[in-house]
C-alpha cells in the first residue's frame, strides 16, 4: 500500500429497538475496529432503531443529542474519524435522516442530510415513501482526512450519479454510502450500483448496511462492500452481523486514473456535472 493508505471499517451490526442497545452496541463495534487498526469507521443507516416511517418519529433526537454525543466520546476513545451511519433527527418540526461525522478528537466534521428520500412503488414487491415523514437535506458532506478527501451519501443517494462526479470534482477518492437496500432491491442493484459509481469516478466505494434481521417489518440486504477504482470487490460481508475491513490507498485511484484517462478526456464542451 501507499504510504497514504488507511484501513477502513463498515461496521455491519445488527439493529435492535431498543436505541440504548444499539447505542452501546456500536460504541463497542467501534472501538473493535479501532483495536483492528481501523482509521475511518462507518456505521450503517439508521444504527440506533429500526429502519421504517413508522419509527423515524418516535426515535428522532436533537442533534446534538444522546446518540451523538456517544459517538463523538466513542471517536475521541478510539482516536478514529467515525462516519455515524445515520439517526432521525428533528429540528424545528422536521424530520431528517442524517449523518454525522467526527474526527479522532470528536469534533463534529460534517452532518450530511440525505438528499434523496427514498419513495419507491414496485408493484407486488415493495412499496415505500420516505417524504411521508422525513424532509431532504440541501448539503454535500466533504470529509478532509490525512489520507484522502471522503464524500457522503445515504443509501439512496447512490442512484444519483452526479452527487458522486460532483464528489469526484471536489477532490475525493472515497465514497462512503451508510444505507439499508432491502430484499429486492438489494439483491438486484446494491453491488451494481456500487461498481458502477467507483468505476464513473475511478475512485473507491464503501456502503454499510446494518445486518439482516429477517423479523424486522423492513429487512435489509446486509453485505456491506468496498469496492475498488478498478471495479472490483475489496471487501464484503454477507447479511450477519461482521465488521468489514477494507485497505484503501489513495495512491490506486491515481495510477487507475492515470491508466484510463477519463478525466482529461470528458467533453466539457458538450456537457458538464455542475455542483
Amino acid at each position: 500500500m501507499a504510504t497514504n493508505g488507511f484501513r477502513l471499517a463498515l461496521v455491519q451490526m445488527a439493529v435492535s429497538a431498543n436505541k440504548k442497545d444499539n447505542i452501546t452496541k456500536a460504541v463497542r463495534l467501534i472501538r473493535e475496529a479501532a483495536s483492528a487498526g481501523a482509521k475511518l469507521v462507518a456505521l450503517p443507516e439508521c444504527f440506533n432503531c429500526p429502519y421504517g416511517t413508522s419509527y423515524f418519529a418516535d426515535y428522532s433526537e436533537k442533534v446534538p443529542g444522546p446518540s451523538t454525543e456517544a459517538l463523538s466520546k466513542a471517536a475521541a476513545e478510539n482516536k478514529v474519524f467515525l462516519i455515524g451511519g445515520s439517526i432521525p433527527e428533528e429540528e424545528q418540526g422536521k424530520y431528517y435522516n442524517s449523518c454525522s461525522v467526527f474526527d479522532p478528537e470528536g469534533k463534529t466534521i460534517a452532518k450530511y442530510r440525505k438528499l434523496h428520500l427514498f419513495d419507491i412503488d414496485v408493484p407486488g414487491r415493495i412499496t415505500f415513501k420516505e417524504s411521508d415523514v422525513l424532509s431532504p437535506g440541501n448539503q454535500l458532506a466533504v470529509i478532509d482526512t490525512p489520507y484522502c478527501k471522503v464524500g457522503i451519501g445515504i443509501c439512496y443517494d447512490i442512484r444519483f450519479a452526479e452527487l458522486a462526479q460532483i464528489y469526484n470534482g471536489r477532490g475525493c477518492k472515497l465514497l462512503v454510502y451508510p444505507g439499508a437496500f432491502n430484499m429486492t432491491t438489494g439483491p438486484a442493484h446494491w453491488e451494481l450500483l456500487q461498481k458502477g459509481r467507483a468505476l464513473d469516478n475511478q475512485l473507491y466505494v464503501a456502503t454499510v448496511s446494518p445486518a439482516r434481521d429477517e423479523s424486522a417489518s423492513y429487512i435489509a440486504w446486509g453485505h456491506s462492500t468496498a469496492i475498488n477504482p478498478w471495479g472490483e470487490v475489496i471487501a464484503k460481508a454477507d447479511a450477519d452481523e461482521k465488521i468489514v475491513y477494507a485497505d484503501i490507498d489513495p495512491g490506486y485511484v491515481d495510477d487507475v486514473r492515470a491508466q484510463i484517462p477519463i478525466g482529461s478526456q470528458r467533453r466539457s464542451d458538450l456537457y458538464e456535472v455542475k455542483g
